[in-house]
């Protein structure tokens, strides 16, 4: 099979790969037609890196970001950032970068990216992740999903003890004012749901404490279960059975870290009469609790957006092809456990955010270090847009990338059968 979208251009090549990592693409396209790309810099070499850095669990990261007038063929600098895990977007004719360095922190521009205001916070003192997920527009409101850590005592990493927050705002409104926005209630993974409850279809995979990792063969280690890089979607067909004629419900598409492929999580949140969200399990018409479900690369980050025009939901997500190795028998150049391959970048739609169609391999790289993975998408006319965490053959491992690399899918509705 030949890729749909092989590599169009390069956004940002680390200057040292060995210390010097990429991570957390995000993209939009503006109605002027054009494109706003941002990324995050991480590793032991960040004191190479030059310009004002925020700090994470006690680490230096910094934001890039880059604008395109030329569909993508090329990429122009424009201004650095103190934080990560951030996504642009545009909103009441301003252009927004939402992300965090353990607050969240937002900026704003007025003339689609050439200028940016100072730095806001909308917290103060907690401790939120994420990744560049989809952005949902209703009416005059924009939804978005960050996540948050409360404090816990977990030494594993730290998706059993995420609580993926809604957050909404008005469009027109001043976004880096934290009065302008609405956060939903939380729930975090490990206090609502009991892994041992899950029966009959492999999970869980390993017997994994709550509070830390355990050792699954070859020095490999499983952190527990949990969720996390949440996507918000409305159901609107009418005949869904999670359909809600008000058009109040929100569902929370997450990834599921339960060391198997293919599945992912779903939550749903509720707006009430005063204006207040709260969040909740879904459940299936027989009243049980409803809250894994099946999702090509589910497993990783993944990136949802719905066509307007075809009514269809678009999948960006990792292809998993070996994830039964036994992990004392994978190979040195695999990372993490047998469910993290980052090599394929694959693409799917569906109308009901269930059954999904498989509509094409994006791109894959040539070893299992140069990932396509963690990527983030938009629409632009006819096509797809795509920004991809990548590597090449100076990558060091499949995780820690060296490229930001740029993708278009052409007249991607023809995908559709």
């Amino acid at each position: 099979m030949k890729p749909i979208a092989p590599v169009k251009s390069v956004v940002y090549r680390s200057p040292s790969p060995k210390d010097v990592y990429t991570y957390s693409p995000g993209i939009c396209a503006l109605p002027s037609g054009r494109l706003i790309a941002t990324l995050d810099l991480g590793g032991n070499g960040m004191d190479k890196i030059e310009g004002e850095k925020g700090i994470r669990y006690g680490l230096p990261v910094i934001g890039k970001i880059f604008v395109s007038d030329d569909q993508g063929e090329s990429w122009r600098h424009v201004t650095d950032f103190p934080y990560m895990h951030a996504r642009p977007f545009y909103a009441g004719g301003k252009l927004y970068v939402l992300g965090q360095a353990m607050d969240l922190m937002i900026i704003r521009s007025d003339d689609e990216g050439e200028t940016w205001s100072p730095v806001s916070l909308l917290t103060d003192g907690q401790d939120w992740h994420q990744a560049p997920c989809n952005v949902w527009y209703k009416g005059e409101s924009i939804y978005l999903v960050m996540e948050r850590r409360p404090p816990h005592d977990c030494k594993a990493w730290g998706a059993s003890v995420i609580a993926p927050v809604l957050m909404r705002a008005k469009a027109t409104d001043d976004l880096t004012k934290r009065e302008n926005w609405t956060f939903a209630t939380e729930m975090v993974f490990r206090d609502v749901v009991d892994q041992k409850e899950s029966k009959l279809f492999g999970m869980p995979m390993y017997d994994v404490p709550r509070n830390s990792a355990a050792k699954v063969g070859g020095g490999r280690h499983c952190a527990p279960w949990g969720w996390l890089e949440t996507n918000v979607v409305q159901i609107l067909d009418p005949d869904h059975i999670w359909y809600d004629e008000t058009g109040h419900t929100f569902h929370l598409f997450m990834r599921a870290h339960t060391a198997h492929t293919n599945y992912g999580c779903v939550m749903k949140v509720v707006e009430k009469e005063d204006g207040s969200m709260e969040t909740q399990f879904e459940h299936a018409p027989s009243g049980e609790k409803w809250l894994y479900l099946p999702m090509p690369g589910g497993q990783m980050k993944f990136h949802m957006l719905y066509d307007e025009e075809t009514k269809t939901y678009w999948l960006l997500s990792t292809q998993s092809t070996n994830s039964m190795i036994r992990p004392d028998r994978m190979p040195a150049d695999r990372f993490g456990l047998p469910d993290n391959e980052r090599r394929r970048l694959q693409l799917h739609f569906s109308k009901n955010c269930v059954d999904w169609c498989f509509a094409g391999l994006v791109d894959m790289g040539e070893t299992e270090y140069q990932s396509r993975h963690y990527a983030s998408m938009c629409i632009q006319g006819g096509d797809l847009c795509i920004l991809s965490r990548s590597g090449d053959h100076e990558s060091i491992c499949a995780h820690n990338g060296n490229v930001i690399t740029f993708h278009r899918v052409k007249n991607f509705r023809e995908l559709i059968y």
